[in-house]
């Protein structure tokens, strides 16, 4: 990719309505486009990242048996008022619209209910449990607190994954798998430090459900921490019986903000009683399937990981999830510099390292490395005349203070590490 070529470009300033440090630096780097209040529109550099985040996420569901799907956005009001969950009185943050034929439908706040119907009409037997289908879908919720940039939105990208059970029992062990990919999934984004399995109040479903919350001053959460077990419990459930039963010592919490960025909990049958979604057990009785639900906020985490791990000079992506390993710039006023950087570029590609060359010629080294800081790619890599009289390249990691200079075979070790 060269940079002359993307039609995005950085900007000094954000929109003067934008208040979240993640949506200023997303749309100064030029990652993302506001459209209005909640929503925005994911240009080729964050599309990059917001990609990359969904594929750590899907390796490791694949991992435990989750089987990718895609549902329709449009709901089905009969399917909703089956569950009660139609009602503006019980769910708030619809967004509804009428069809020219007449009828209502919705646009999807979540999927319990479409993928229950999916369900009943293929599990039959206790032969065919458990199974867990997940799906990466845009979900649409009418939230009056849209100021948190692309942390909280009116339309966002989720993955949401259900799991359908004999009973609790078989249910339980599956649980406990998700926790642990979710643990995998945030550390391979970079957030495995900051984020804590936080018990939460389980509302009509359980005791507790469970949220993952990463540690940040803006977040919304508060949360106290037990940092020695890594475990946290939110500040609604925080009292003297909880934390008995947890095994917690309320002088061992540390209060802090946090960033909800994963969820998971029990549905029981509520779902499947509603939904006639049933099974023949050994004994030839019909059994309702136990089910669970395990949501993860993908372009929530992409916000949240520039609010945390951000500088005074721009974003620091992770690599696993940056949109280029590399950020080549070429230095230098005649043609020389810029085409040793272009050999460097294809034989990077070549070598399956992807990298974003700056070959503007109109920028000064000053505006380019602005640029370069901004954008956040975890390595930048200089082409200039004093690199092509030592023979080599000056390669800097995006947090580090000084570059060096690095022969090319040295500078592939470096990125491929």
């Amino acid at each position: 990719m060269l940079q002359s070529a993307l039609f995005t470009k950085t900007r000094k300033e954000a929109p003067s309505d934008e208040v979240s440090r993640n949506a200023e630096l997303l749309i100064k780097s030029g990652f993302i486009h506001k459209e209005l209040a909640g929503v925005y529109s994911y240009l080729p550099l964050g599309l990059r990242v917001l990609k990359r985040i969904e594929q750590v996420i899907r390796e490791e569901i694949n991992k435990i048996g989750g089987q990718e799907i895609w549902m329709s956005a449009i709901q089905d009001k009969v399917l909703w008022e089956r569950t009660d969950r139609w009602d503006e009185e019980k769910v708030d943050n619809w967004f509804k619209s009428e069809l020219k034929a007449g009828g209502q439908v919705g646009f999807g706040i979540t999927h319990e209910e479409p993928l229950t119907r999916i369900m009943a009409g293929n599990v039959k037997s206790y032969k065919d449990l458990p199974t867990y289908a997940y799906q990466f879908q845009t979900k649409f919720r009418n939230e009056l607190r849209a100021k948190s940039g692309i942390m909280r939105g009116k339309e966002f990208l989720m993955k949401d994954l259900y799991s359908f059970c004999r009973d609790e029992k078989e249910h339980e062990k599956f649980y406990e798998k998700v926790i642990t990919a979710y643990k995998e999934i945030f550390k391979r984004l970079g957030l495995g430090d900051l984020t804590f399995l936080t018990f939460a109040p389980g509302g009509i479903f359980a005791k507790f459900s469970h949220e993952f919350q990463t540690i940040s001053s803006v977040g919304e959460d508060t949360i106290y921490v037990d940092e020695k077990k890594g475990i946290a419990v939110n500040k609604e459930v925080l009292n003297d019986e909880v934390l008995s039963s947890l095994g917690l010592s309320r002088d061992e919490l540390i209060e802090k903000r946090a960033i909800e960025v994963g969820n998971i909990f029990k549905l029981g049958t509520r779902f499947s009683d509603a939904l006639n979604l049933n099974y023949t057990d050994e004994t030839g009785k019909s059994v309702p399937v136990f089910m669970g639900s395990y949501g993860i906020g993908v372009s929530r985490i992409m916000g949240a990981i520039v609010e945390v791990l951000s500088d005074e000079k721009g974003i620091v992506w992770p690599k696993s999830i940056a949109p280029f390993s590399a950020h080549i710039i070429s230095i230098g006023a005649d043609d020389k510099a810029l085409k040793v950087a272009k050999d460097l570029h294809e034989d990077l590609n070549k070598k399956g390292i992807d990298a974003l060359l700056d070959d503007r010629a109109e920028m000064s080294p000053g505006q380019k490395f602005a640029d370069a800081d901004l954008i956040g790619i975890p390595y930048r890599i200089v082409v200039s005349e004093k690199t092509m009289k030592a023979d080599g390249f000056e390669v800097k990691g995006r947090t580090e203070g000084k570059g060096k200079i690095v022969n090319r075979e040295e500078l592939f070790n470096i990125l491929k590490s």
